[in-house]
């Protein structure tokens, strides 16, 4: 919980007591004001996909589950949400797994110039987008036959993801001390049963960030299946949702506020999930 400092009185410069006065005030409507920007979108999202009728404005609705109704009659929109959870734990799950392999050899293993590599992964997947790689990320996955291939899409998106949750994760396994596994090591345990049951449990803070981190930019990539995917079938939520139009050329607002409040469920359920049970922190695992 937060605590507001109290607002602290100059008697003997009243003025300034309420100048101070006036500047907090003022902070605290610019603050409401902001949230209320950025909640005017949320409300739309909550509110529209229960309306017979809803439109760009946010308004209360007449409630209704015929949108719902429409979603689930819409082969393609189912679909493309059960592609979306495929792709995304899938890649997740790999993102996760090669993180912890790579994170723990490279926080125990002294490699000339280990930080410098780290770094510069770091560096070139974050200024290097997407968008500027996709002409060789195309070569490369027609050339290994995986075009329209879920396979190809994960391969792509784990590998993208990868470079930033091991500078992550590494903070996390340079916390654990290396007392710990001198004493499994005494004990007879191997590198993999050290990891297994002694680092990773210790590190699972992390693991869970990265999880979210992962599965949040999964979920939402529209480029990647976009391009690698031919058939329709196999499109995700994220790709799906830019074919929701009419007859007329016009957005089938019904359909796009039920569906995009769906396709919102599951990332936010993960979130709440993992921070109740984890918490989100970039640091190490063991408190010092």
């Amino acid at each position: 919980m937060t605590v507001v400092p109290a607002l602290r009185v100059d008697e003997t410069n009243p003025m300034r007591t309420v100048w101070a006065l006036l500047a907090r005030i003022g902070l605290y409507v610019f603050t409401a004001l902001i949230g209320a920007f950025f909640a005017i979108p949320l409300l739309w999202l909550v509110f529209a996909p229960f309306d017979p009728s809803p439109s760009l404005n946010v308004a209360l609705p007449a409630f209704t589950l015929d949108n719902f109704a429409r979603v689930f009659e819409n082969p393609r929109a189912a679909t493309s949400l059960l592609n979306s959870i495929f792709l995304s734990v899938t890649a997740t799950v790999l993102v996760v797994i090669a993180a912890a392999f790579a994170g723990y050899a490279l926080s125990r293993v002294r490699l000339p110039g280990r930080n410098l590599m780290l770094y510069l992964l770091m560096l070139f997947s974050a200024a290097i987008s997407g968008t500027a790689t996709m002409v060789p990320t195309f070569l490369l996955i027609f050339e290994l036959g995986l075009i329209n291939t879920h396979t190809g899409v994960i391969l792509i998106l784990t590998g993208g993801m990868l470079p930033t949750a091991l500078f992550i994760l590494k903070d996390f396994m340079d916390s654990v001390p290396r007392s710990y596994e001198e004493s499994a090591q005494v004990a007879g345990a191997s590198p993999f049963q050290i990891l297994r049951d002694l680092v990773v449990p210790v590190v699972r803070p992390g693991l869970a960030v990265i999880a979210v981190w992962a599965m949040v930019n999964i979920w939402g990539d529209f480029l990647t299946p976009f391009i690698l995917l031919r058939s329709a079938d196999l499109y995700p939520a994220a790709v799906v949702i830019y074919n929701f139009y009419d007859d007329e050329g016009a957005p089938d607002l019904n359909l796009i506020a039920a569906f995009g409040l769906l396709y919102s469920i599951p990332v936010v359920l993960m979130y709440l999930f993992v921070n109740a049970r984890y918490g989100f922190r970039f640091h190490g695992g063991i408190k010092r």
